[in-house]
């Protein structure tokens, strides 16, 4: 929860993965119930195939159960089993052959615009247009623009959950910005 603080959000951390070292199994249960939404996220905008995103959710819980004794609480542990997570992800990727940044870019429009829309349902269409448009983007934009923009995480926790320098997150956050905003125009474009 967001109203914690983050001594106590480290301190009941600590509790829970006490419990769940000292055989305390139900515990595990809650600590997947509060980072289920941020782990789908992740798993889920950096793959398509829902079959591989069942296998990897539970690839990660599992490796996060195996990892729990090497846990150093140097970070919040959502944060930890996010990186997990994308670790995960981007090992799969790999293994796939599919790159994480440097997709081809699609000219093509892959939306049907809708005729005469009427006033009211215009922002709803700009804002779908702008989910579809987030789901072109190569996986690892598609993840940070997720993570900053709607999980509102800082730059700081996006970089312990990627391993990348904040450098590097802000140039591929403009990047990402930039290449959206491209497709967006774009579309209108070709209305």
């Amino acid at each position: 929860m967001k109203h914690m603080s983050n001594e106590s959000g480290r301190f009941s951390d600590k509790v829970i993965v006490t419990n769940i070292l000292n055989g305390n199994i139900q515990d595990f249960a809650v600590v997947v119930t509060q980072t289920e939404k941020l782990v789908a996220q992740i798993v889920r905008k950096m793959t398509t195939n829902a079959d591989d995103q069942k296998d990897l959710v539970q690839d990660i819980y599992l490796k996060v159960y195996q990892n729990l004794p090497s846990f150093q609480f140097k970070s919040k542990l959502s944060t930890w089993i996010a990186n997990i997570a994308y670790n995960t992800t981007v090992r799969y990727l790999q293994k796939k052959k599919i790159p994480i940044i440097g997709m081809e870019e699609t000219t093509e429009s892959k939306f049907i615009a809708t005729e005469d829309a009427e006033f009211d349902t215009i922002k709803t269409e700009a804002v779908d247009i702008l989910t579809k448009e987030i789901d072109q983007l190569p996986p690892l934009y598609k993840t940070l623009i997720t993570l900053y923009h709607l999980e509102e995480l800082p730059n700081k926790e996006i970089a312990e959950i990627t391993n990348l320098p904040e450098g590097t997150i802000k140039s591929y956050l403009y990047r990402a910005r930039k290449m959206l905003k491209d497709n967006v125009n774009h579309h209108y474009k070709n209305r």
